[in-house]
């Protein structure tokens, strides 16, 4: 049997940066289940670069419950690391490395426990799914959940590994990314009223979008278990221009919008894109005509509200060996499993106060509880 912390050291040796393939990471865990004789299936991109794994381990003939975590992690460029980032470290209880909190620690417990799972008969399935892209949109996950939505016996529940310190979380919100890109018309600043200025249009929009989140600030939209409680808005990424002494033509600029789980975010883009419509592209027409305001999605996910006495929920509190739900202010996947009528809870070892940080660590305590959480999740699960 390997531990989680030898299968730890061998998932951080593997560079899964999202820019990067998968591949090897996934024929590595491939290899390790098919020696316990735990078929796995393989679902890939349309290049064939990166895949997503999905395996049973008990009956297929009913509903289980799905161990689910992400394979890529974020880049390690430009930080200041005092370990190698791609080499298992440790010091003073603490295991370094990226991807150690976020989520490879879960991934190597799930990956250890499964000797365990198979040595009693399970009332039901336990299924393993690892994605890929999750960090840049959640966007591997979807062709996994498309294939699950065919089949005859779904999943019931899902546990999403992502750093909480192990305790149960049930609720997060959604996330709405979107590009602005503003075409106006150039010409010497000295004549700058003959020119359509897309910064100075960019900016009105962005103003307009600090309006529209101060507005979601309302106190009767509020919901206490996040923080902050309410629906955010932010802009993040702007560029345009080429030179002081020219109008510029061009300016593009990217936003978010983080939304209560009972909030629509894309609310917030067609209120800007009315805004843009009514009030800012007939003053840029009538100056030149071939003005363009245009707004292009990036990424999305549905928040997650699971319900605190639903079975999924009850379980996991056996699983955890608390009822203390709570909420966390990052995204997960978990949004995709419930839309399709999985029902999910967030719960993996480790903080996010170390995710996409340098230095990145788990501590071996939490590694060995969430260690001690599979061995009771099995306990349970026997027939």
């Amino acid at each position: 049997m390997s531990s989680s912390r030898d299968l730890l050291a061998a998932l951080v040796g593997f560079d899964t940066t999202s820019r990067e393939s998968n591949l090897q990471l996934i024929e590595f865990v491939r290899d390790y289940l098919n020696r316990l004789d735990v078929p796995c299936e393989l679902i890939f991109n349309d290049t064939r670069s990166k895949a997503n794994l999905f395996a049973t381990l008990g009956p297929d003939d009913r509903p289980g419950i799905v161990l689910s975590g992400h394979t890529d992690v974020v880049p390690v460029d430009g930080q200041p690391w005092t370990v190698a980032p791609f080499e298992l470290s440790e010091k003073n209880g603490k295991l370094y490395g990226r991807g150690t909190a976020d989520m490879k620690g879960y991934i190597a417990c799930v990956l250890a426990a499964v000797p365990n799972l198979l040595a009693a008969p399970l009332r039901m399935p336990v299924h393993i799914a690892l994605s890929y892209d999750e960090e840049v949109g959640c966007l591997g996950v979807r062709s996994l959940l498309a294939e699950l939505q065919q089949r005859p016996h779904k999943p019931l529940m899902c546990i999403i590994g992502e750093p909480t310190e192990l305790k149960p979380v049930l609720g997060h919100k959604g996330k709405l990314a979107m590009r602005c890109d503003v075409h106006g018309a150039a010409c010497h600043s000295a004549y700058a009223p003959q020119g359509v200025n897309a910064i100075e249009y960019a900016a009105q929009l962005i103003g307009e979008l600090g309006r529209i989140g101060a507005g979601l600030r309302s106190p009767e939209l509020h919901d206490p278990r996040f923080d902050p409680p309410f629906s955010t808005v932010q802009t993040g990424v702007i560029s345009g221009g080429k030179a002081l002494n020219i109008v510029p033509a061009d300016c593009r600029f990217d936003f978010e919008v983080r939304a209560l789980p009972a909030q629509d975010p894309r609310k917030v883009a067609e209120q800007l894109a009315h805004y843009a419509e009514q009030d800012l592209l007939p003053r840029m027409r009538a100056v030149d005509a071939g003005s363009a305001i245009r707004f292009s999605e990036l990424s999305a996910y549905p928040g997650l509200a699971t319900d605190a006495h639903s079975e999924a929920a009850q379980l996991i509190a056996q699983f955890c060996g608390s009822d203390e739900f709570t909420t966390v202010a990052f995204g997960t996947e978990g949004g995709l499993f419930d839309a399709i009528g999985i029902a999910t809870v967030v719960c993996g070892p480790g903080s996010m106060d170390q995710g996409h940080k340098p230095d990145e660590f788990v501590s071996i305590e939490q590694l060995d509880a969430c260690d001690a959480m599979l061995e009771r999740m099995a306990l349970a699960l026997r027939s």
